[in-house]
């Protein structure tokens, strides 16, 4: 099963004419979830080749212009492409007001649902159905939620010699074991998948961390991703200036990455003081905490592997 990150938006604060501001969308098969929705949201959807339509949620980590001024130009968007789901939208406070209101004064003609759930707790805020979303508390100057999409464990690896020495023959027997029901073999005996199948493997995780000062518990909330989208606003001389505005530097999100046991981390949400060429010393002061960095880009792809 294909999972992709495309960088839509990588800027902050405003965006440059090289640089959309921040938004994120994951891929996973034919569902589509958008973190995010930052001025050329639609820009990077098109010359990517996207499917906005399918866009199952959105998820904004707060309602700062930059995160969502290009909401109200998809909401519309998707109005004029025959879409039939709802699409749900998730955030903290403020975000129902945003798009309640955005509707109201833009006039909007929207032919689709459009169901909006704000989040007040941490915890699981969209169930699927070998997955789930989890919101997490971020510390900025309104609220903010960072997002981790989480993959339950998929199956072991099925071992066919065995199949076969317990006397179930190839076809569709076999795929009903891989799928976890118990089988009758030829002999009349019941064979269960456990039998057959190797140890749990570990599903994948994409998490999302955008505007918040530096906190050692985001950590644990990213732990083991494997592929982290992570704010690095900052180089390390201007650490009291993040601090300041509620924000972090490279080398605190690298530090985050480390301690979370991250396989892989993109740096996001840059802010316009650095060209393109200026965020190489971003890069290098991360890259000398955490190794498997890299920089995020306007219309960046990353696929995102299982383990196994």
């Amino acid at each position: 099963m294909n999972l992709e990150a495309f960088v839509l938006g990588c800027g902050g604060m405003m965006p440059l004419p090289y640089r959309h501001l921040t938004s994120v969308l994951l891929r996973r098969e034919g569902d589509l979830f958008l973190f995010d929705g930052g001025e050329g949201t639609q820009v990077s959807l098109r010359r990517l080749n996207l499917r906005w339509k399918k866009i199952n949620a959105i998820f904004v980590s707060h309602t700062h212009a930059d995160h969502v001024t290009g909401l109200p130009g998809l909401l519309m968007l998707s109005s004029q492409v025959d879409r039939d789901d709802p699409l749900y939208i998730y955030g903290p406070p403020k975000i129902a007001e945003y798009i309640q209101s955005s509707r109201q004064v833009l006039d909007m003609y929207i032919n689709y649902q459009i169901v909006v759930k704000e989040i007040t707790e941490p915890g699981i805020v969209y169930q699927g159905e070998d997955f789930h979303v989890r919101a997490f508390p971020l510390q900025h100057t309104k609220t903010c939620v960072g997002y981790t999409l989480e993959e339950y464990e998929r199956p072991g690896q099925f071992n066919p010699d065995r199949a076969k020495e317990l006397g179930v023959p190839c076809g569709p027997l076999w795929s009903r074991l891989q799928n976890g029901e118990a089988v009758t073999s030829l002999d009349g005996e019941t064979v269960l998948p456990e039998q057959v199948l190797g140890a749990p493997r570990k599903g994948r995780k994409f998490s999302y961390v955008t505007d918040t000062r530096y906190l050692p518990s985001i950590a644990e909330e990213v732990k083991n991703s494997d592929f982290l989208v992570c704010e690095g606003m900052f180089e390390k001389a201007l650490a009291e200036t993040a601090a300041e505005k509620k924000h972090m530097t490279a080398e605190q999100a690298a530090t985050i990455a480390r301690d979370g046991k991250v396989k892989k981390m993109a740096l996001i949400h840059y802010s316009p003081r650095y060209t393109d060429s200026d965020l190489k010393l971003l890069l290098s002061e991360a890259k000398a905490i955490f190794p498997e960095t890299i920089l995020s880009r306007d219309r960046l792809v990353v696929p995102i592997e299982y383990e196994d």
